[in-house]
């Protein structure tokens, strides 16, 4: 039986992030694990990028509905709502020993603006990281299916009234899948790959398993601790 119990004598918390092409099914298994943990005592915060705060709802919105930008413009903005979202929510979170889970963090800037925009995948980390200043998950689950299948499910969702990003097209959508699996491969220890063809409640059991296994521990990453990773402006 999977194990939630408290993690012992730590006082900082465990963020997880949740990655994926649109349509793979991220905020299903972000729903599942925050029940899942909640049910087991735990306290939980969810929250979502861009969005999670009351100026992140703004700066969402104009984002996904606001109207054509450039890949620059769409690149800092993220940025900015990355960075009050840290400040303001996670962080604060986080030190008060809570589990922290976001549907979306700074991957996806990478994927999204960094290789589909060809902003650079580096620039646009540096970016993100700096906003943060350094913080990464303990944990990021990506949520790996085809951008057919994802197309399928946002077009299902949506009744086909698709946003800014959902509209971007099958290559758009592909570049995303292919720098998210070249993440993922780059960082193991923090990374944890799901094929997200398999239905809700397999995926929701395996992901309990790996964060059970980090809250059993303390919070002491078996896949790579948690740090402050270097950034640059």
């Amino acid at each position: 039986m999977t194990s939630l119990g408290a993690r012992g004598g730590r006082r900082e918390g465990l963020f997880i992030s949740f990655e994926g092409g649109d349509g793979s099914g991220k905020s299903t298994q972000v729903k599942l694990l925050a029940g899942a943990l909640e049910a087991a005592g735990h306290e939980v915060v969810v929250t979502r990028e861009p969005g999670g705060t009351a100026m992140g709802e703004q700066i969402r919105e104009l984002l996904l509905h606001g109207g054509e930008m450039g890949p620059r413009a769409e690149a800092l903005l993220y940025a900015a709502d990355r960075a009050h979202h840290v400040e303001s929510k996670v962080r604060p979170a986080l030190a008060r020993g809570q589990v922290v889970i976001t549907d979306r963090y700074l991957d996806s800037s990478v994927a999204y603006q960094g290789a589909a925009r060809e902003l650079g995948t580096g620039e646009v980390r540096d970016l993100s990281l700096w906003a943060v200043g350094g913080l990464l998950p303990d944990v990021t689950f990506l949520l790996d299916v085809s951008a057919e299948v994802c197309a399928q499910r946002a077009h299902a969702r949506t009744g086909g009234k698709l946003d800014r990003l959902e509209r971007a097209g099958a290559e758009f959508h592909e570049a995303v899948r292919a720098q998210f699996r070249e993440l993922a491969a780059a960082e193991p220890d923090r990374f944890y790959v799901l094929d997200a063809a398999r239905s809700p409640e397999d995926l929701a059991g395996e992901v309990l398993g790996v964060v059970a296994e980090l809250l059993d521990a303390g919070g002491q990453h078996s896949r790579g601790a948690r740090g402050e990773a270097e950034a640059r402006p």
